[in-house]
């Protein structure tokens, strides 16, 4: 008997039921059966379900003499199952890598429940995901397992079958089924649910549902959509039938309102002369069931109302009002931005004709992301070796919090804003201010850039158009007309910015001021770090910090933590730091920290032990600290990367440390302590030296003498191997072996097989 029965329907999906499949029978925990049925489905879907029967004895196909719609078609599949667990998957949805195992893992840890709760991600027809909004209500905190009086919240997450696993003789004990027509999942969820005598919640993607372009069934413009009158008389029979599930009837009556209205307000899903019937059923439905006892809030109470009254024409002009008003705020908003943004062009131009400020400095770093990097580095220095220069920082809304105390907050757009880049002698950034600024006579620009170059930069991307997209590569060097200063952090930095940045600046090879802090902090320091973000005692903390790929709509680590910390086990807890460009965080849970919106990736460094990345640049600031780095780089994505976006040199033959072209080498150099040995040892000391020659901890005050106080004997630099950068918390600790982590099977082939030595 398999451990999970996986029950997938499958009707004119061709295009997407291999993937599908592919999802389930890769899965790492290999106790399970399929149970594909086909439909009746008059394209390939049935030769597709006896192609994968025919390799893999897992998948039982079923095939139905006709078209009996996707709810049969499930009961026909679940009359088959001899798994202890059901789970159902729609054919063009697919399930994420090591869902069943950490579905399993998950029903062991609370006891084997009714029913386990997990989350999923919508993803559209171009590859972009986003995260079920409701799933804060899927927290593992807490007791577990629980009924659903317990957390009624769940009831806010969508109510479909494919995002639950039930114990089947649960389902069998209650009868449960699914009934023909649309919306079928709302006769088998509620019942489910309030059924259940134990539930559990899975706080993962476990499952990605597509959303097509076309849409799905229940976007198609059908009469059919009145089944969810017959799926509600269902629901409540069931209670009816069940005398101790009566407390649900008040706010079964609430979903049902709010599921009718939402049907009845979404556009082509009622055909054209049904709405008024719609809405008379409706009505007749809302008074048979209407149930007293759950609070309806302020913002459907109307729609509640129109609907038990039935006011057909009242709901159509109060929807036709709402779009009016709708439209008008729309034009009004549209209007006053652009007499606002003429006003303040207007002030700037009048700013620019009053005298510069001598006393003033302006700052800001990646767009308005707030304080940090080494234009924050920079603005304490200022206040710290020319006091009499008042600072101030552009930071966007969201980021003003990061502003320490010192610094004047300013916010993008606003008068004072546009007062401080007119008058400001010195203008501070990594990135180029509005392209709108005027470069005045007697203004000092010093441009900061944010990282050593690995990959190619400035002018260099014209040969790469995937990874430069739009760049508007004359606007590009309009901006670099107006640097005055440019920082490097080593030869490589300066040759390179030189070139892919063409202009008439002074490079200033002083290292980057927000490696100081690596040189300067303390023991106390890196302790209060990790309690800060939660790093647990006596563990290795792992930084994983990949970069961006321009070249692809969706971003993936190509790294699956979840597997990795398992492999290692409890000493290990992983850091995982996404780049900025990147809109969504990388996964995390118990031995997975997210620390992506972390201001300061400099503490987050600090607070590690070790670092795990790919092409970053942050390999290049990491180094200062004397610490283990490895760099993940599989052979396959290093030459996608190199031909989409273009590097400077193949890290891979001068690394800072181990190399591992696959995630099996790099769980076994983590398994074998090879990630701190003494050849990795011997690479990141050449990689220093030469990458790292001016990051001494006085970048800053080199930069703040030089360009604000005009000293030309700045403080002299201290060579790599005289510095003394505050140790790890896991240098400290004894290396126990790690004998009890399984190996990975297959050759080893570390760079130079240096771990091996």
């Amino acid at each position: 008997m398999p451990r999970f029965s996986v029950i997938v329907p499958a009707y004119q999906v061709q295009a997407y039921l291999h993937e599908c499949l592919e999802s389930v029978l890769s899965q790492s925990y290999p106790d399970l059966e399929v149970i594909a049925v086909d439909d009746g489905s008059p394209d390939a879907c049935g030769e597709i379900i006896e192609e994968f029967a025919a390799r893999d004895p897992r998948v039982r196909p079923l095939h139905l003499p006709e078209n009996v719609g996707l709810g049969p078609a499930r009961n026909a599949g679940l009359a088959e199952a001899t798994g202890d667990y059901v789970l159902f998957l729609d054919s063009d949805d697919t399930l994420t890598p090591d869902t069943l195992e950490a579905i399993a893992d998950r029903l062991k840890e609370t006891g084997e429940p009714d029913v386990l709760m997990y989350d999923y991600a919508t993803t559209d027809w171009t590859g972009r995901a986003e995260r079920n909004k409701f799933a804060e209500h899927l927290t593992e905190q807490g007791p577990a397992p629980f009924r659903l009086e317990d957390r009624p919240g769940l009831l806010r997450v969508l109510m479909v079958a494919w995002n639950k696993a039930y114990r089947r003789e649960f389902v069998t004990r209650t009868g449960l089924t699914f009934p023909p027509g649309f919306y079928e999942d709302t006769p088998w969820t509620y019942p489910a649910l309030m059924a259940a005598e134990s539930i559990a919640t899975l706080d993962r993607v476990c499952v990605h549902y597509r959303q097509r372009r076309r849409g799905s069934i229940l976007s198609t413009t059908s009469r059919r959509h009145f089944d969810v009158f017959d799926q509600y008389d269902r629901v409540f029979a069931f209670i009816a039938e069940r005398p101790e599930l009566a407390r649900w009837r008040p706010l079964m009556f609430r979903r049902m309102v709010d599921h009718l209205t939402t049907v009845f307000t979404r556009p082509g899903r009622l055909p054209h002369g049904t709405r008024a019937e719609f809405l008379r059923r409706a009505r007749a439905h809302s008074r048979r069931y209407r149930t007293p006892g759950a609070p309806v809030p302020l913002r459907t109470r109307l729609r509640h109302t129109l609907v038990h009254l039935g006011l057909h024409r009242t709901y159509r002009a109060l929807q036709a009002a709402a779009r009016l008003r709708r439209r008008t705020a729309k034009l009004t908003a549209k209007l006053t931005r652009a007499l606002r943004a003429g006003l303040l062009q207007a002030h700037y131009r009048i700013q620019l004709r009053l005298p510069l400020r001598a006393d003033r400095a302006v700052f800001a770093a990646y767009w308005g992301r707030g304080h940090g990097c080494n234009p924050g580095a920079l603005e304490a220095a200022f206040r710290t070796f020319a006091p009499h220069v008042r600072t101030a920082w552009i930071a966007r809304p969201e980021h003003q919090h990061t502003i320490p105390p010192g610094p004047r907050p300013l916010r993008p757009g606003t008068p004072a804003y546009w007062t401080a880049l007119a008058r400001s002698k010195y203008l501070v950034n990594n990135v180029n201010f509005d392209r709108r600024l005027v470069k005045r006579p007697g203004q000092v620009f010093v441009q900061t850039q944010h990282g050593t170059p690995l990959k190619h930069m400035g002018l260099d991307l014209q040969e790469h158009p995937a990874a430069a997209r739009d760049m508007d590569f004359e606007e590009l060097l309009r901006g670099v007309d107006k640097w005055d200063y440019v920082l490097s952090a080593n030869r490589h930095t300066t040759l390179t910015w030189e070139r892919v940045y063409p202009g008439g600046y002074t490079t200033l090879e002083y290292g980057y001021p927000r490696n100081d802090v690596f040189q300067r902090a303390t023991d106390a320091d890196v302790a209060r770090l990790r309690e800060e973000l939660g790093v647990p005692r006596d563990t290795v903390a792992v930084l994983y910090a990949p970069t961006h790929r321009d070249y692809r709509r969706t971003q993936r680590p190509a790294l699956d933590l979840e597997r990795f910390v398992r492999r290692l086990g409890s000493r290990f807890v992983i850091l995982a730091r996404a780049h900025y460009w990147q809109p969504a965080a990388l996964p995390a849970d118990g031995h997975v920290i997210d620390v992506t919106g972390h201001p300061s990736a400099e503490s987050v460094c600090l607070a590690s032990d070790v670092l795990i990345t790919d092409y970053s640049s942050i390999m290049f600031d990491y180094a200062n600290l004397d610490r283990p780095i490895v760099l993940h780089v599989p052979d396959d994505d290093w030459a996608a990367y190199e031909a989409a976006r273009g590097t400077y040199f193949d890290v891979r033959a001068c690394p800072p440390g181990a190399v591992a072209r696959s995630e099996d080498e790099l769980i076994d150099i983590f398994a074998t302590g090879h990630w701190r040995g003494s050849r990795s040892a011997q690479l990141r000391a050449a990689f220093r030296e030469r990458f790292c020659p001016y990051d001494d901890g006085r970048a800053a005050e080199r930069v703040v003498r030089h360009v604000v106080l005009g000293q030309t004997g700045v403080p002299a630099v201290v060579p790599p191997s005289e510095r003394r950068p505050v140790p790890s918390v896991a240098s400290a600790h004894p290396r126990p072996p790690l004998a009890t982590v399984p190996q990975p099977s297959g050759p080893l082939t570390v760079t130079a097989a240096e771990n091996r030595r």
